[in-house]
């Protein structure tokens, strides 16, 4: 469970460096106070990956094992790619929900900026197979790695409820702690947060994560 909570914690985070979500909050964020904006954007994106990652799962049973490491790994060079091409944020998507204070607001603009967004579809991505390819594929890398995975466990071991929740929680934190450090970052540095060196890493590990979950499949 361990395993894939940090799966989609850490490839939720990473999706959303220069994201247009991310993007969104540091504009909330000069106009609201960050924890509110944090609040907002915890409630909001618990909500969209609750119902994203409870179809990721029903999609997950109905898809032949052996196409899922192509499926996925498809989709994440896919996610590179549109990560590279990179998202932009209108001043009007701030302004949602603006009446009703600064955390509703903060969660009306998120909620609505989450549909059919990349963080999203990559948790449906993350639920269908949340990295049990790799994993596989990383138990040839040697001794050291096969230590380390056996003792964040195995996905294949966990039951729905806690696949379910890991994904769920696990991309909502990611989201969150991302969003946190831009805040952090964007107000360190007056506003300005590196855009295209973080779009180049995000989508780059994402093609890598794409193209090893291939491997498996290819090289099994």
């Amino acid at each position: 469970m361990l395993y894939i909570f940090l799966v989609a914690l850490v490839l939720i985070m990473i999706g959303e460096l220069a994201d247009k979500s991310q993007l969104l909050a540091l504009l909330l964020a000069t106009r609201y106070k960050a924890w509110q904006v944090l609040i907002g954007i915890f409630v909001a994106t618990f909500v969209v990956h609750f119902f994203t990652t409870l179809i990721g799962q029903i999609a997950g049973t109905a898809i032949p094992e052996g196409i899922i490491p192509w499926l996925t790994g498809i989709l994440f060079i896919g996610f590179g790619v549109w990560t590279l091409r990179g998202d932009r944020v209108e001043e009007s998507e701030a302004d949602k929900g603006s009446k009703f204070g600064p955390i509703v607001a903060t969660g009306i603009a998120f909620f609505l900026a989450e549909l059919g967004d990349k963080t999203q579809i990559m948790t449906l991505a993350i639920a269908v197979d949340p990295g049990t390819a790799l994993v596989t594929y990383l138990r040839s890398a040697g001794p050291a790695v096969q230590s380390v995975l056996s003792g964040l466990g195995s996905p294949e071991t966990v039951g729905e409820a806690g696949r379910f929740w890991a994904v769920t929680l696990g991309s909502t934190l990611g989201m969150v702690a991302a969003d946190a450090i831009a805040i952090g970052i964007g107000r360190l540095l007056g506003g300005r947060v590196p855009e295209r060196l973080m779009r180049r890493v995000s989508g780059v590990v994402f093609i890598l994560f794409g193209l090893a979950s291939i491997a498996t499949t290819v090289f099994a």
